[in-house]
């Protein structure tokens, strides 16, 4: 089980930690213990294969929606713990039976995710009625929300066209999220959102995007972008390569 994996690379490494720091003094050999520089590296790398974990899971950088006495006293426990990590019984050694860690774990993650889901929904709703509003933006059927700032060309660019772009994306507070100039990519190729608010442009076109998440990456979300989120995407054409049949 990876997770099972995680916590036996991190406890071996500490074990070792802790008994280069204890070793005995009454024995005298001529081997040298590592230096205390070396259980500096040691010790940050058990940090950054933790910080690896919590990363790789998605909560929050400054883990602050965990309980850190609980992660020291799981820590602690491993440590102690008799038997092979890889045994069929080890895992029941603790006061959350190992192997229904997978489970435990992705009920959790599955309700946060849900929640979050929820909320960037209801926050949706609400910015896309109040910007609705807003004399300069219009509103598509598919729910896309626009305001042009420069058509371009008559010739509207076609789904199957290439495109070369200055693009910023940002999230409803403000985070840039992606930024690119010059970028080449097909109109039908990207999210739904950018293929219908491109089909309002020719060449020389410039418009913000108001993409509702479900012109985007809806609930499942992508990269650093949370599930249901509203994307707003500031785009200029610079140049159309028009699909020849």
């Amino acid at each position: 089980m990876k997770v099972i994996k995680f916590l036996a690379t991190a406890a071996v490494a500490a074990a070792l930690a802790v008994s280069c720091n204890s070793a005995s003094e009454k024995v005298k050999v001529d081997v040298e213990l590592p230096t205390s520089a070396e259980v500096d590296s040691v010790s940050y790398l058990i940090g950054v294969n933790f910080g690896s974990f919590i990363k790789g899971n998605n909560f929050a950088a400054d883990m602050s929606e965990l309980n850190m006495a609980q992660i020291k006293k799981g820590m602690e426990d491993f440590l102690k713990a008799e038997g092979d990590a890889y045994s069929p019984d080890f895992g029941k050694q603790f006061k959350i039976d190992l192997d229904r860690m997978g489970e435990i774990l992705n009920g959790y993650l599955s309700k946060k995710k849900n929640y979050e889901a929820a909320v960037n929904l209801a926050k949706e709703k609400a910015f896309l009625a109040e910007n609705a509003k807003k004399e300069n933006v219009d509103t598509t059927a598919s729910g896309l929300q626009y305001t042009i700032i420069a058509e371009g060309a008559a010739e509207k660019i076609a789904p199957q066209d290439t495109v070369w772009v200055n693009y910023k994306g940002t999230l409803l507070d403000g985070t840039v999220f992606d930024q690119n100039d010059s970028t080449k990519f097909i109109a039908n190729r990207v999210i739904k959102g950018w293929t219908e608010g491109l089909g309002l442009l020719g060449e020389g076109g410039k418009a913000t995007l108001y993409i509702p998440a479900n012109l985007a990456y809806g609930e499942r979300g992508n990269r650093g972008i949370a599930p249901n989120s509203t994307l707003i995407f500031d785009v200029e054409v610079l140049k159309v390569g028009k699909f020849q049949e």
